[in-house]
């Protein structure tokens, strides 16, 4: 019983740190995942560098967008985000004075 007592609190923590951290990275990796596989030609997104672009072409490991700067071609797992999506969300409401 004295060991349980003992053990409580680093398993406590490690509930804490699962539910406040692990398991929404695991979901965010699954949404990105999710989004890679799903995307498409004419698609606008944004890379992780932050281009924002249009697909023109796609393979199984890279894709080509057209930017304002031409035609750049990145590999998948470099897109961030679909740009309409970005756009589509909430945003904040400010509080007036």
């Amino acid at each position: 019983m004295q060991t349980l007592n003992q053990l409580a609190p680093f398993i406590l923590m490690f509930v804490v740190l699962y539910f406040l951290m692990i398991r929404p990275q695991m979901k965010r990796q699954k949404q990105e995942k999710n989004f890679i596989q799903a995307m498409k030609k004419g698609d606008r997104v944004i890379t992780k560098g932050g281009m924002h672009g249009r697909i023109v072409e796609l393979t199984d490991d890279t894709c080509v967008l057209e930017t304002l700067a031409g035609k750049i071609k990145f590999e998948r797992s470099a897109i961030s985000m679909e740009l309409s999506a970005k756009l589509n969300a909430t945003p904040e409401k400010k509080e007036e004075k």
